[in-house]
């Protein structure tokens, strides 16, 4: 089980990211863009170096809802491989059924 300093970190990254998404968007497409100058491309990209790391989406984990669980961690429903083996069995989720042979 994680910690909760651990998810309260992922949680402060996923709000840093919400809030910064637009202003890395327009940087992102300066400097993609073809009809842009190069020193336009060059300031956009020391403003984009220059914001936090963690506003940055890649460095968001996905974690399980239920335990923070960081591994094994399915996007379709959320959960850990562990949690949704045991919804599986209660039969909380329609349409799927626990392996056995």
């Amino acid at each position: 089980m994680a910690t909760e300093r651990m998810i309260a970190r992922e949680r402060k990254r996923m709000l840093l990211v919400k809030r910064a998404y637009e202003k890395r968007e327009k940087l992102k497409d300066i400097i993609k863009s073809p009809y842009v100058s190069y020193e336009e491309k060059v300031l956009a990209v020391t403003k984009l170096n220059k914001s936090p790391r963690d506003e940055s989406s890649v460095r968001v984990r996905r974690r399980c809802r239920i335990c923070g669980r960081s591994r094994g961690v399915y996007r379709t429903f959320g959960l850990c491989r562990i949690h949704l083996r045991e919804a599986f069995v209660r039969g909380d989720v329609p349409g799927l059924l626990k392996a056995s042979w």
